[in-house]
């Protein structure tokens, strides 16, 4: 299945724009593609953060649970 790509400006530093050209280059790839997949890599990331963060929530109590029970009778 192909992706459907979406166009969206964007400005950066310019340091970061000469690495991203020169990886670019070095690479013989887009500097789109390079963008995507270094954004894939770092939701990965954030994923973990995110998943680390909810975890300490819970241990402290700050957060609730729900039993497979519990969400079966919201969802039905």
């Amino acid at each position: 299945m192909i992706e459907k790509h979406t166009r969206i400006n964007i400005t950066l530093p310019e340091t970061l724009e000469e690495e991203l050209s020169a990886v670019s280059r070095e690479l013989n790839q887009k500097k789109s593609h390079i963008i995507a997949r270094a954004l894939n890599l770092y939701f990965d990331e954030l994923d973990t953060l995110i998943a680390d963060n909810r975890y300490k929530k819970y241990k402290e109590g700050k957060s609730k649970t729900y039993t497979l029970s519990d969400l079966e009778k919201v969802i039905g």
